[in-house]
């Protein structure tokens, strides 16, 4: 018997005041059996610094052909294609045929390696920014994990923080370099 995916609510007011944008949203988020917290959390995280009206999750981890999250237009093309994570140089380099622009969000123990290894083959494509969570960020965030999540989220001069009933905390993603 297959094992089911976990669903958690989040109740987001996302007030950026970078690109000035101001809204609610109400997602569900589906966390995989091999998804961790810390992965969920992340892609929660890319949906408050990216959100648009047309922003979605994709299939994820059960998917090569749908990111972690994307955005499409009117006509279904894909405008930003945004993956979490290690994600290999030839899924990304595909992304970047397929959408307008590709995010990374890179964490997790490994991150160093995987950017050494990675980065020269990134730098060639110019539709690509990657960017690191800290791994004190991912833990602050998984410490925020519930069910039923109600999150406050203000976005300013490229710093994050989340307001949560129990704790408030602050991530200002680091862009890594391609060049």
């Amino acid at each position: 018997m297959a094992l089911r995916s976990v669903v958690y609510k989040a109740e987001v007011g996302i007030a950026d005041l970078d690109r000035h944008y101001y809204q609610d949203h109400t997602l569900t988020l589906a966390r995989h059996p091999s998804e961790t917290d810390e992965r969920m959390m992340v892609r929660l995280l890319a949906f408050v610094l990216n959100a648009s009206e047309s922003l979605e999750f994709g299939k994820g981890l059960s998917s090569e052909d749908e990111p972690a999250l994307w955005d499409r237009d009117l006509t279904g093309a894909v405008t930003r294609w945004i993956e979490v994570g290690q994600p290999e140089e030839r899924a990304i380099r595909k992304a970047c045929g397929r959408a307008d622009e590709v995010l990374i969000y890179a964490y997790g123990r490994a991150v160093d390696i995987w950017w050494k290894q990675n980065a020269k083959a990134f730098a060639k494509q110019d539709k690509l920014a990657v960017w690191l969570i800290e791994a004190e960020a991912c833990a602050a965030m998984v410490a925020l994990v519930e069910r039923g999540m109600k999150l406050q989220c203000t976005l300013q001069d490229g710093e994050l923080m989340i307001a949560a009933e129990r704790d408030t905390i602050q991530i200002k993603p680091q862009r890594l370099r391609l060049d």
